[in-house]
């Protein structure tokens, strides 16, 4: 009887252990998917922020090429016959 007793605490303390092992690793893996998304959106932050640079700093060499600077005089004309080329598109459109 006593060998009886015996397994069914162990078993017990056991189950035990594993419960608070599994309450434990479900709470860390809670708290890595908040700090996860956290991150995500984190990174989507700065993605849409480095975008938004990004547009800025081209929209700011396309002024400083039409400002006129000398080294680059080539780059502006190619985005002033790029600009001319949209105009003209859009004019064939509108007496289409």
């Amino acid at each position: 009887m006593s060998t009886i007793t015996e397994a069914v605490n162990l078993v017990e303390n056991k189950l035990k252990i594993l419960l608070e092992n599994y309450n434990f690793l479900k709470e860390e893996n809670d708290l890595l998917y908040s700090k996860l998304t956290a991150l995500e959106n984190t990174m989507i932050k700065k993605s849409q922020l480095f975008d938004e640079l990004e547009k800025k700093y081209q929209a700011l060499k396309i002024a400083k090429t039409i400002e006129g600077s000398k080294e680059d005089t080539r780059e502006t004309k190619l985005k002033i016959n790029a600009l001319i080329r949209e105009i003209d598109a859009c004019i064939n459109q509108l007496s289409e």
